[in-house]
């Protein structure tokens, strides 16, 4: 009579790794560590921080000190307007360069390197919004410090501007779905970033960010108030300049889970089919 020879399963890695139940905490310390791995690419490589440190200073500069006098007869006026807005418009930027990070990540193989490790699938994406916010915050407190400077006040007390942070924070975080789903369906870091500024560049300009929507044309005006930034920036100026916010924080929060609710499922799926 024959018997037979019986041999462990090998262990479930890669695709494999998702049929497997992992614990809360070993997921939370995957995320700690990948979010480690990142941060830790930022200290290696500082000029990456170039753009949250530089891109506010700039936007101030440019847009306060040359279109300030033409767009609300001086600077001051200007800057308590058209700050506010700037921190969705810097989140924004942040968010983007998310996708064109992860793309690079699959063009040179680390996330073939993933692949082989009993990981949760999710701790990858999770510490890159992670990391991710992180600069935001950075680049946040540039601007409103370099703004302090220059003579911005902020009527609605430290209270109020913490929540117009976290606001932008909430929305950035949806918009970063959108980046990572571009990141892993472009096959080029340039296609991902010449993408991004098709994103960018309406959402921006098409806003209340600079202008007040009631100079634009009708057709202009009707997207500029349907238009998720500009609900954002009037929901910071008003928190920033202690004024009646309206619906303007619902809206953004709605735009936010909408956004996530409908992105975050695609991003996901298209994460587990490349790796």
């Amino acid at each position: 009579m024959s018997t037979a020879t019986l041999s462990p399963a090998p262990a479930a890695t890669g695709a494999d790794a998702d049929d497997t139940r992992i614990g809360l905490r070993a997921n939370l310390r995957h995320l700690g560590a990948l979010t480690r791995r990142n941060l830790m690419r930022i200290k290696a490589d500082p000029e990456s921080m170039l753009d949250a440190l530089l891109i506010p200073v700039i936007m101030i500069v440019l847009f306060v000190y040359v279109f300030g006098g033409a767009m609300a007869g001086d600077q001051h006026t200007y800057m308590q307007y058209m700050v506010p807005g700037l921190l969705g418009t810097t989140g924004l930027n942040l968010a983007m360069a998310l996708g064109t990070g992860l793309n690079t990540d699959f063009q040179t193989g680390v996330m073939d390197r993933f692949r082989t490790l009993p990981i949760g699938r999710s701790a990858v994406l999770l510490s890159k919004m992670i990391a991710e916010t992180l600069r935001a915050v950075v680049a946040f407190a540039v601007l409103i410090g370099f703004s302090m400077v220059l003579g911005m006040d902020i009527d609605g007390g430290p209270l109020k501007l913490l929540a117009a942070v976290g606001l932008s924070l909430v929305f950035g975080s949806s918009l970063m779905w959108v980046s990572m789903l571009l990141g892993m369906s472009l096959r080029s870091a340039q296609a991902v970033q010449g993408m991004s500024m098709l994103v960018m560049m309406p959402l921006q300009f098409g806003s209340s960010i600079f202008a007040k929507p009631t100079s634009m044309p009708g057709w202009l005006e009707a997207f500029t108030r349907h238009n998720p930034l500009s609900a954002l920036a009037d929901a910071c100026r008003a928190l920033i300049n202690d004024q009646p916010v309206g619906n303007s924080v619902l809206t953004v929060l709605i735009w936010s889970v909408a956004i996530t609710v409908v992105t975050a499922p695609l991003a996901v799926a298209r994460f587990r089919k490349r790796t």
